[in-house]
C-alpha cells in the first residue's frame, strides 16, 4: 500500500496570478501523479469551478478541473471525497481532496467543532478595533474512514493549515506590502495562532479516536506549513518527551519524515532553504506494516523565485510525500 500527500498549489481551470492554464499544468502534473501511483492520495488547494448553468436542483460548483486532471490515469476510478460548504458544494478555493482505491466508508470535516471560535481584538488596525471578533481557522480538518482489505478501517485526516504569511489586518496591507512591521507583526502573529489551534483541534480528533478505539490505525497527511519541531507538528504527534506520559505512549503518532535523510528531507524551498511543510504521520498500530518514505523534490523550483518576475511554474511549488507500507495485500 503506497499513500500519499500533494498540496497540487491552485489547481483550477483557468490562469490566474498564481498559475498558468491547466492545459499547460495538466501534462507535467499528471506526469507526477502517474509516479506518485499511490493508493490513496490526499490533496491540498484544489479549487472548485463554478457552473454558468446550474439550476436550484443541481450543484453551482464541482470539481471539473480535478477530473480533467485524473482522466487517463489510475485515478480516474478512484472512490474521492472533497471538503464541502454549508451549500453542500466545493469551496471556491482551497479544497481538500482524498482519492481511494479502497472504498470511503465515511467523510466528515470539522472546522471549530471541537474547540470553540477563538475571540481577538486586533490592536494595530487602523481605526483600532473597540471589540475583539471572531477568530476562526481558514479552512476545515478532513477526516475519512476507509475500509482496507487487510488492515480493515483506516483513519485519513488530511490537512492544510494556516500559512505563515501574516492575516489581514485592516488598514496595514496593501496586497503583499505591510505599512508598518508591527502591523507584519500582528498579522503573523494571528497567522500562528489559526495554525497552532487548526493542530490542537486535530490533536483533539485524534485522542477522540483513540478513546473509542484504542488501537485506531490513524494517518495523519498533508501541508503542516511547520517544520518538525515546531508547535503544530509536536501538537499532533503527542510525544511523550512532551507529555512527560509514559501511558500515553501508544497514542504518540510517529512522522515518517524521520526515515528519510536530512539532506533530502524537505518538501519546499523558499529562498533557497529546503523546508519540510508537508507531512505524514502514523500511528504505532500501522508501525509493523510501514516500509519506507520518500518526497520526489528532484525537479522542486523555489517557491520565491516566481514573484520576482510574474513567470509561474506549471508543477506545484510543493513536493509529493509518498510512505509505502508493506505486508498490507
Amino acid at each position: 500500500m503506497k499513500i500519499a500527500t500533494f498540496n497540487i498549489e491552485n489547481l483550477d481551470e483557468n490562469a490566474d496570478d498564481k498559475n498558468p492554464t491547466l492545459d499547460i499544468r495538466g501534462p507535467v502534473l499528471k506526469a507526477m501523479l502517474n509516479r506518485i501511483d499511490a493508493d490513496i492520495l490526499c490533496f491540498q488547494e484544489v479549487h472548485g469551478q463554478e457552473l454558468p448553468d446550474h439550476t436550484p436542483s443541481t450543484p453551482r460548483r464541482n470539481l471539473s478541473a480535478l477530473d480533467a486532471l485524473l482522466t487517463g490515469t489510475n485515478y480516474a476510478g478512484y472512490q474521492h471525497a472533497t471538503t464541502l460548504t454549508s451549500d453542500n458544494v466545493p469551496y471556491d478555493k482551497r479544497n481538500l481532496v482524498i482519492l481511494s482505491r479502497y472504498p470511503i466508508i465515511k467523510s466528515q470535516q470539522y472546522r471549530n467543532d471541537h474547540i470553540k471560535k477563538l475571540q481577538y481584538r486586533k490592536v494595530t488596525s487602523i481605526p483600532e478595533e473597540t471589540e475583539a471578533k471572531d477568530l476562526s481557522w481558514e479552512r476545515p480538518i478532513q477526516h475519512t474512514e476507509i475500509d482496507h482489505p487487510k488492515l480493515e478501517k483506516l483513519h485519513v485526516i488530511n490537512l492544510h493549515l494556516k500559512s505563515r504569511r501574516g492575516s489581514n489586518v485592516t488598514g496595514q496591507k496593501n496586497g503583499y506590502l505591510w505599512n508598518s512591521a508591527a502591523g507584519w507583526a500582528e498579522g503573523y502573529f494571528l497567522s500562528s495562532i489559526k495554525r497552532v489551534g487548526q493542530a490542537l483541534e486535530t490533536r483533539i480528533l485524534i485522542d477522540k479516536i483513540f478513546k473509542t478505539e484504542p488501537n485506531a490505525k490513524i494517518i495523519v497527511c498533508g501541508d503542516f506549513n511547520a517544520e518538525p519541531g515546531e508547535v503544530p507538528v509536536e501538537a499532533i504527534c503527542g510525544r511523550v518527551e512532551n507529555t512527560n506520559n509514559p501511558k500515553l505512549r501508544s497514542r504518540v503518532l510517529i512522522s515518517c519524515s524521520r526515515g528519510i535523510p536530512e539532506s533530502v528531507r524537505f518538501s519546499h524551498i523558499h529562498h533557497g532553504h529546503g523546508n519540510l511543510l508537508d507531512h505524514i504521520l502514523i500511528s504505532q498500530s500501522l508501525l509493523p506494516y510501514y516500509d519506507q518514505p520518500e518526497i520526489l523534490n528532484e525537479n522542486l523550483h523555489d517557491e520565491s523565485l516566481p514573484y520576482s518576475n510574474d513567470i509561474k511554474f506549471p508543477e506545484s511549488d510543493h513536493a509529493p510525500f509518498v510512505a509505502m507500507f508493506s505486508g498490507t495485500t
